[in-house]
């Protein structure tokens, strides 16, 4: 990718920079075939991470999924228990099931790493920008919490109000904090929302990367480039595709 231009790169995390997205949809799917089940509805499965939940904000995503299944919960409080049955209650439970598969252990596509690693080289900055309130702990996890002075997870954008994708309010706000004006930042996501959120902007490109969602359907929702792995937007013979 030609990065003249461009000052800064805003990051995704889950799916893009580590596969936590793999957690996710194994943390998702746990929670809600056990709710489904329990009520004796239409079971979930993976096409549904990715129609209704992928890239959300979490409360956004719940709403979303069981709105799909015709079932209406209250929204509850950010506090409400893991057994509570309300949309806040349903994400803690997701939340208790992904913190025991994040303990597992992560590791960041070798890919990210080295392209984070030309970035620093080039001198472009780069800030991550997830709608996941875990993303410090999976940046810890992954070694990586250091590499990123900006990060703007769904523990800012809840705290300051800012509206989650598909709105681009989110990585619009990493931007300002970098000091870097939109028109020269690259977004770089895999999930539609994310995508949507890019396209809606005003940023210089949006990268989608395909982990699943298709490259087609990148394409359609405001991608300008879709790749299977960063290193591909490494210049130069380091690259391993494109």
């Amino acid at each position: 990718m030609d990065h003249d231009g461009v000052d800064a790169v805003l990051f995704d995390l889950d799916g893009v920079i580590t596969p936590t997205a793999e957690k996710h949809m194994q943390a998702w799917n746990r929670m809600f075939s056990a709710y489904f089940a329990d009520r004796g509805i239409d079971p979930y499965s993976d096409e549904d991470y990715f129609r209704y939940i992928d890239g959300k904000p979490r409360v956004e995503g719940i709403a979303s999924m069981l709105a799909a299944r015709g079932i209406a919960l209250p929204e509850g409080d950010d506090d409400d228990p893991a057994d509570a049955d309300t949309i806040h209650g349903l994400g803690m439970r997701k939340n208790v099931i992904f913190r025991e598969l994040l303990d597992e252990g992560i590791e960041a596509y070798p890919g990210s790493v080295a392209y984070l690693d030309a970035l620093d080289a080039a001198g472009i900055a780069s800030c991550v920008v997830s709608s996941s309130k875990n993303a410090t702990a999976v940046l810890e996890a992954a070694g990586l919490r250091d590499r990123f002075e900006v990060v703007v997870d769904g523990l800012v954008a809840a705290a300051e109000g800012i509206p989650g994708k598909p709105r681009p309010d989110t990585y619009l706000r990493g931007a300002e904090l970098l000091g870097v004006p939109a028109a020269r930042c690259v977004v770089i996501e895999d999930a539609v929302s994310g995508v949507q959120a890019g396209a809606a902007g005003g940023f210089a490109r949006v990268v989608g990367v395909d982990r699943g969602a298709g490259r087609e359907v990148l394409l359609d929702e405001g991608a300008d480039l879709v790749v299977v792995d960063l290193s591909e937007l490494i210049p130069g013979p380091t690259a391993t595709g494109s």
